[in-house]
């Protein structure tokens, strides 16, 4: 009597890197039953600390600046996914060139890693980038409204897309209004990027000092009361999405009303300098308040709090008296002017204050974040009408689960992997998603993960 046969074949993954997206992309991958994964950090007792709430999950100690031990790692694993520093990506890329491997990363594509194409193609190895959130998602959605547009003969004459991972309404509770998951350098250090767009036919550039002045309301849903700045480049997403007559063309980050001016402070005093101080050194035996603190970055003759409050309001560019009013709260709150609040110190003016903002200002218990991604196009259809066209995303995070923004980084990047391991995505090279044969079927597994997208013409 014949018997039937079914041979399950097992794949496995190497994941660099345990941080907080690392989870839900492995939580994803372990769905099959057949993927075998294994968790790689510097230290091992990170990875550990991720593979040992999942059965079969393997944990190793690798240092990806051993070239000797990243292609051994690599080159024993059919697909890597890199959750490293994007500075660490390409590395990894050659690695997966000369083992034939395949790589999915979140990250945008650099010039290091586009340089890397031509040899991918070689290899015949899928080196697939940009699929977390932002980007990632935010391609999926605008390219989707964009492709309709252009199939019925129309035009995007304006896009605009603002994306913010943000604390959900009920936590946004402090003059902020913002919290961390994790390290609040990045967010800070942020704060001081050039900004680069199209805005009704004209380039716009901002430069870092000015970006918290260029913020405005960005209008989403009457509950939320947010505003947009520049993110960076996206002057070249004219070229990119194929909208050559937008207009305006701009990607910007979402915060709550307040954020920018608050922050703006903040960038006047100085926070954002990151070069060493003796006295901020870890090394240094001397306790210090942050009233001392405040006083020197300052230059002023006095460490009062009071006398260093009003230094303070003299560096609040907005006249409105109740924001004024605001900010000052705010100081007072953060307790930078304190004799008796301690400073952790780090080394530099920037680095004590991220240490602060993370005492105050960490998601608690049973809190939960939220992303708000909104996509603004202008369309002239083929008939000479013109409407526009929205698409939001907007999602929450389960307290004490998954963030909202692990979940729209992470998930993703697992589907993508899957993808590609099925044999359902097949594009070599140094890719992103931007074409239909790679975006959709990605898009058709978001919405039983609980992302989507609601759009709306007006």
């Amino acid at each position: 009597m014949p018997v039937n046969l079914i041979f399950v074949y097992s794949r496995s993954i190497l994941l660099l890197g345990s941080g907080f997206v690392a989870e839900p992309c492995l939580e994803y991958l372990l769905r099959s039953g057949n993927n075998r994964i294994t968790v790689a950090c510097r230290r091992l007792e990170k990875a550990q600390e991720l593979s040992a709430k999942y059965p079969d999950v393997a944990a190793i100690s690798l240092d990806v600046e051993s070239d000797a031990a990243l292609d051994a790692a690599v080159a024993a694993h059919d697909l890597t996914i890199s959750l490293i520093p994007y500075t660490q990506h390409a590395r990894v890329i050659k690695s997966a060139i000369k083992a034939k491997k395949h790589v999915v990363t979140t990250s945008y594509i650099s010039p290091a890693m586009e340089e890397l194409d031509a040899a991918a193609k070689e290899a015949g190895i899928i080196c697939m980038n940009e699929i977390g959130l932002d980007p990632g998602i935010d391609h999926l959605y605008a390219l989707k409204i964009i492709n309709e547009v252009r199939d019925q003969g129309g035009k995007i004459t304006s896009f605009e897309s603002f994306c913010g991972g943000l604390p959900a309404p009920e936590d946004s509770n402090n003059p902020l209004g913002y919290k961390f998951s994790w390290s609040a350098r990045g967010v800070l250090l942020a704060l001081r990027n050039n900004a680069r767009y199209w805005q009704d036919g004209k380039l716009v550039e901002i430069q870092g000092k000015d970006l918290m002045d260029s913020a405005r309301p960005i209008y989403v849903y009457p509950a939320f009361a947010t505003v947009g700045y520049g993110n960076r480049d996206s002057s070249f997403y004219r070229e990119r999405y194929n909208i050559p007559h937008a207009q305006t063309c701009v990607r910007g980050t979402l915060r709550y009303q307040g954020f920018p001016e608050f922050a703006k402070t903040l960038v006047n005093m100085g926070f954002l300098d990151d070069a060493p101080q003796d006295f901020l050194s870890a090394s240094s035996p001397a306790d210090l308040a942050w009233n001392a603190v405040t006083q020197q970055l300052l230059g002023h003759s006095s460490d009062c709090p009071d006398e260093l409050l009003k230094a303070i309001e003299a560096k609040i560019d907005t006249q409105d008296p109740e924001a004024r009013r605001r900010i000052l709260h705010g100081v007072k709150w953060l307790g930078i002017t304190s004799p008796t609040v301690k400073v952790s110190k780090r080394g530099t003016y920037l680095d004590v204050l991220c240490a602060r903002l993370e005492d105050l200002m960490m998601y608690g218990e049973n809190e939960r974040d939220m992303i708000l991604l909104q996509h603004k196009f202008e369309v002239e259809n083929k008939d000479g009408s013109h409407n526009t066209r929205t698409s939001v995303t907007l999602m929450y995070g389960e307290p004490n689960g998954f963030s909202a923004m692990a979940k729209t980084v992470g998930v993703p990047c697992g589907i993508a992997t899957q993808l590609i391991l099925d044999g359902k995505i097949t594009n070599t090279g140094i890719i992103a998603p931007m074409t239909p044969d790679i975006y959709q079927p990605i898009m058709d597994l978001l919405p039983s993960e609980g992302i989507n997208a609601i759009e709306e013409t007006i």
